[in-house]
């Protein structure tokens, strides 16, 4: 009862999981999220793969869709299934190590656990919403951003001053741009993210709608983090354009200020990828910004920190030296 080749045990689960997901109905989906990722971890784990079906209560999928599929990936390793429009549905697959004779036993097991975690997922969801985001800023007090340039309610300030310049400078509404940029780090301090920091963002849009705020500020309270990785998805709207490049030229300023700048293939604060995400932003979103304006605007916002001693021309450099990288992708050349 041990298949030795990991390959084999891969391609036996990836096939397991496509019946399954087939037997639930037309079009259901096992592949959601970090699905494709959970094969290779759970193929590594069990030695005679068995796929089974479990369910749960409908309740649940009151919760947002991205906080039980995680809760169900990560914590317990199970593949959640959604229809062919990409809604959850109340039954998830997760793989046995063992052929039992009665398998509902097992079944049952599982469902009870992941019942437990399900509930947790629906307390903390439950219970951030009685507070409204604003209402949580005061508690950002408290939360070190980094020790010379100080909490995550200072920054917030920076973040608001250049969110509501950079929207005049795109003609976008200011007052909306400060507001979003507001509120953008108020999720930080809830349960929800507190319990799945991969939900910053996501939750705090969640919980602006839940307020009642614009829509456009709850949208830029999500995006102002993208784009997050190579290739991702750019922010929506003029709003959330301008919380975004705040959020990233204060990141930049900040420790180019205070020379904590990358070395080599180490760059803890992301500087690299903030520098990417701001050209991308302004060069495909074709926004009219001076490059010398945005990074004048962003050690301003730093004006009474000692600590931090503006270095424009060294953060563009660093800029431009993305670019060329960033041009080379598109298929440019040194000639061009």
């Amino acid at each position: 009862k041990v298949v030795a080749s990991f390959e084999t045990r891969r391609e036996s689960i990836a096939r397991a999981l496509d019946g399954a997901a087939h037997k639930a109905g037309e079009g259901v989906r096992w592949d959601l999220g970090k699905s494709v990722e959970l094969v290779e971890e759970v193929t590594s784990i069990v030695e005679w793969p068995v796929v089974m079906t479990g369910g749960f209560d409908k309740a649940f999928l009151e919760v947002p869709k991205e906080c039980l599929v995680i809760s169900m990936q990560q914590h317990q390793k199970y593949f959640p299934l959604a229809d062919k429009e990409g809604k959850l549905l109340p039954r998830f697959l997760f793989v046995s190590n063992m052929k039992a004779a009665n398998p509902k036993e097992i079944v049952h097991g599982n469902e009870r656990v992941l019942r437990a975690r399900l509930a947790d997922a629906r307390f903390f969801y439950d219970q951030d919403r009685r507070q409204r985001l604003d209402a949580r800023l005061p508690k950002l007090r408290a939360v070190v951003y980094h020790n010379k340039l100080g909490s995550q309610a200072e920054r917030i300030d920076r973040l608001r001053f250049l969110a509501a310049e950079i929207a005049k400078l795109v003609g976008a509404d200011a007052a909306h741009a400060d507001r979003a940029a507001g509120l953008a780090k108020a999720d930080l301090v809830t349960e929800m993210v507190g319990e799945f920091p991969e939900l910053q963002g996501l939750m705090g849009r969640y919980y602006a709608e839940h307020d009642g705020e614009p829509a456009d500020v709850a949208a830029a309270v999500e995006q102002h983090y993208w784009p997050r990785f190579a290739g991702d998805a750019l922010p929506g709207g003029p709003i959330a354009e301008a919380v975004a490049l705040a959020d990233k030229l204060e990141t930049m300023a900040g420790m180019f200020g205070i020379g904590n700048l990358p070395t080599g293939d180490k760059d803890p604060f992301g500087l690299r990828r903030a520098a990417l995400g701001v050209l991308r932003i302004v060069v495909e979103k074709q926004l009219a910004l001076p490059l010398p304006d945005l990074l004048d605007l962003a050690f301003k916002a730093f004006d009474g920190i000692a600590a931090v001693k503006p270095d424009a021309p060294a953060l563009a450099t660093f800029l431009y030296d993305r670019l060329r990288g960033y041009l080379r992708d598109l298929g440019y050349s040194a000639n061009q």
